[in-house]
């Protein structure tokens, strides 16, 4: 069974700090180590049948992925994924530092996937380029999953009532979150890897193996966008 925990067209909860150095997690009340990934474990793949080829390369210790893809969204996605496999449990994060505007719902996030195949199970935490509005959404980032393979995804969006400016995007300001327990998926946004604002949880059935990392779609088959991503970090 599917069921959402936190919806923020209901609330919205401020987590103050959380995983700052030296300080204690307010979920488990257990000190938290931060490692960080090097770009180089992570492998590349262009998700979806149609999609235009990606690339990834590594300049300056930041991520640059150049991705098409008509969208990651409806019953099978398109766009460029760099990934590693986790098993279990995992809370990771990373820095964005720009997302190239293609098309209004260009978009990059985090993402974890139960294969890699187009119309997978997955959940995925992502970013806009902007902080323009959009179907049901006035802020710069969405939590969107599909729970089950070929099936429809959908959505989880800001209360325009609740969020604020919290939920925008201000890159290279910009830091996400998700993290694993169980089946439930949790995302967070941050302006500086310290204070994080919970904006979903959400519970899916998952195998214990996935595929997590960055994902990438310009929204414009024929187009290209530009991700630029830091310091991929995971919390043991």
């Amino acid at each position: 069974m599917n069921r959402i925990f936190i919806l923020l067209f209901v609330f919205s909860v401020s987590l103050n700090p959380v995983y700052a150095a030296g300080k204690t997690d307010s979920n488990d009340n257990i000190i938290k180590k931060i490692k960080i990934l090097s770009f180089n474990s992570f492998k590349g793949i262009d998700i979806g049948e149609n999609t235009q080829p990606g690339m990834a390369k590594i300049e300056n210790n930041e991520l640059v992925v150049n991705a098409s893809g008509a969208d990651i969204w409806g019953t099978h996605d398109e766009g460029h994924f760099e990934y590693r496999k986790f098993k279990g449990d995992f809370d990771v994060r990373v820095q964005v530092i720009g997302l190239f505007k293609a098309h209004l719902y260009t978009k990059a996030g985090l993402m974890a996937r139960a294969s890699l195949d187009d119309d997978s199970r997955h959940v995925y935490f992502q970013v806009f380029p902007d902080n323009d509005e959009r179907n049901n959404n006035k802020g710069g980032c969405e939590f969107q999953y599909r729970a089950e393979k070929g099936g429809e995804m959908k959505a989880i969006y800001p209360n325009p009532e609740t969020a604020g400016s919290k939920f925008d995007v201000n890159f290279p300001n910009t830091w996400i979150r998700l993290k694993r327990e169980g089946n439930v998926f949790t995302s967070y946004i941050s302006d500086d890897n310290k204070s994080w604002y919970l904006y979903s949880a959400w519970e899916q059935q998952m195998p214990a193996k996935l595929f997590v990392g960055m994902a990438v779609a310009s929204h414009d088959a024929s187009n290209y966008t530009t991700a630029r991503f830091a310091s991929f970090q995971i919390a043991k």
